[in-house]
């Protein structure tokens, strides 16, 4: 992959971090609960945890389908289901919903990764995974990918690589927000600041589907 591919993974991940839904949010109201600003931190990294593990199993099956499926029929397929999973949203754009706020570390990862899969936010690298040079002929690599995985070899570059630099930029903003929010600025900059973030993650998952027929 080039560095250009590794950026865009990292701005993804970036970019998951900055909603809302997606973690920060949750940590700032149980450091407003606790009145702890350790509070907030201590929830980052569960949250991290179960968006992590959500992204790490579609990229894993990215991983597999690539070896298994042509190529041209995967963008497409890719492309279909990116676009009709943001038109989804559109239709449907209520939230998980949790049943309250006194939750232990495994509550936190549980509903990182149900918010994150609800969401697709794995399903967003699918095309930038896509990019991903083949390494070598199509039989021989889906042979060898099924033998790592037979092996338990998946510390490849393919596959934990791609999910760090992602979770890096996650971890970064969702950080950095819960911070500031919690320091500063305070929950009431959404009434402020507010606009229509499910709107916004819609449009860019039905944006990554037309960029998925590209790749």
């Amino acid at each position: 992959m080039t560095d250009w591919h590794w950026l865009a993974l990292f701005a993804l991940g970036a970019y998951h971090g900055l909603n809302p839904a997606m973690g920060w949010l949750f940590a700032v109201a149980l450091g407003l609960q606790e009145k702890s600003r350790l509070a907030v931190f201590r929830s980052i990294a569960p949250l991290g945890l179960g968006h992590v593990a959500s992204v790490a199993l579609a990229v894993f099956l990215v991983y597999l389908a690539k070896g298994a499926l042509p190529q041209r029929g995967l963008r497409i397929g890719t492309a279909v289901l990116l676009a009709g999973f943001g038109l989804y949203r559109l239709i449907r754009s209520r939230h998980f919903r949790w049943v309250g706020m006194r939750v232990n570390a495994r509550d936190l990862t549980l509903w990182s990764f149900l918010m994150s899969s609800a969401h697709g936010a794995g399903l967003m690298l699918a095309p930038i995974l896509l990019m991903m040079p083949a390494t070598g002929h199509q039989e021989h690599a889906h042979m060898m990918q099924m033998a790592a995985v037979s092996t338990g070899g998946l510390a490849s570059s393919e596959i934990v690589l791609p999910i760090v630099v992602h979770s890096l930029g996650y971890l970064l903003v969702t950080c950095l927000l819960a911070f500031l929010v919690y320091e500063y600025l305070g929950v009431a900059i959404l009434r402020r600041a507010w606009f229509n973030l499910d709107l916004l993650w819609a449009g860019a998952l039905i944006g990554m589907g037309f960029f998925a027929l590209l790749v």
